[in-house]
């Protein structure tokens, strides 16, 4: 194995899926702050370094029998139709759920639990905000990608400067942090999703929901930014191909 402690966390992931895992173990950000290498994330993290990189070595021997798609190898339009299908589905159907749960367990729990009226706070502002990006994605920037590569590949010539998708792309981002931002304070109030003694059923239910919901993004926003908009970007890199303004 390559020196691990000088590849970023978004290569790390791309070149073995089973580290995603590892890193939600230790807590490190591979998708919004995956350009980080391993070494510079361990010490913000003040985790130490050779025990992360032991589990990574394990979970590059055992990736080995797995089967996962090759998103590299995937046209852009693919990969953006990828994406919508199994994540963006996901969020759409479990937001509305995970509402629910957490409105009837505020209002049962709130007055022993107080930190779930600031959970309820919390994922409402993250069901807002995802709803809208995701219409942004799939109504803007998705298609735009898609026409670019489609003409590319036709051979024709683009009279576009980069900013088409660089604006868009860079305000999607800025999203996904704030989203990923939400959710890690969820996930302090919630100790780490781990329900107290006197949780009920619903209560329970609620915090594997959100766990799950958190570990998804993760994966959704380490496709799109890590490897759908770079690979959308170099587009613009291709001679002869692409004229900017």
């Amino acid at each position: 194995m390559n020196d691990l402690t000088t590849k970023s966390l978004a290569q790390i992931v791309n070149g073995n899926h089973r580290a995603a895992p590892v890193f939600e173990k230790y807590h490190l950000d591979f998708c919004c702050k995956g350009k980080r290498t391993l070494e510079q994330a361990c010490n913000e993290g003040e985790i130490k370094l050779e025990e992360v990189v032991a589990d990574l070595e394990n979970s590059e021997q055992s990736s080995s029998c797995s089967i996962t798609p090759n998103y590299a190898k995937m046209s852009l339009e693919q990969l953006a139709e990828h994406i919508v299908l199994k994540h963006h589905n996901y969020v759409k159907k479990e937001m509305p759920a995970i509402l629910g749960y957490l409105q009837k367990v505020a209002s049962k729990h709130g007055d022993r639990h107080p930190e779930l009226i600031k959970v309820l706070q919390l994922f409402t502002a993250v069901k807002e905000e995802m709803e809208q990006h995701m219409q942004k994605e799939e109504l803007i920037l998705f298609p735009r990608i898609t026409e670019i590569e489609k003409k590319l590949t036709a051979g024709k010539e683009l009279v576009i400067n980069n900013t088409f998708l660089l604006a868009p792309i860079n305000m999607m981002e800025q999203e996904h942090d704030h989203a990923g931002t939400l959710l890690a304070e969820i996930r302090n109030l919630t100790s780490d999703y781990n329900p107290p003694a006197d949780a009920c059923t619903t209560y329970r239910v609620s915090l594997a929901a959100l766990q799950a919901f958190e570990l998804d993004l993760h994966q959704h926003v380490h496709l799109e930014n890590n490897i759908l908009f770079p690979k959308a970007l170099k587009m613009f890199e291709q001679p002869n191909q692409c004229s900017l303004n």
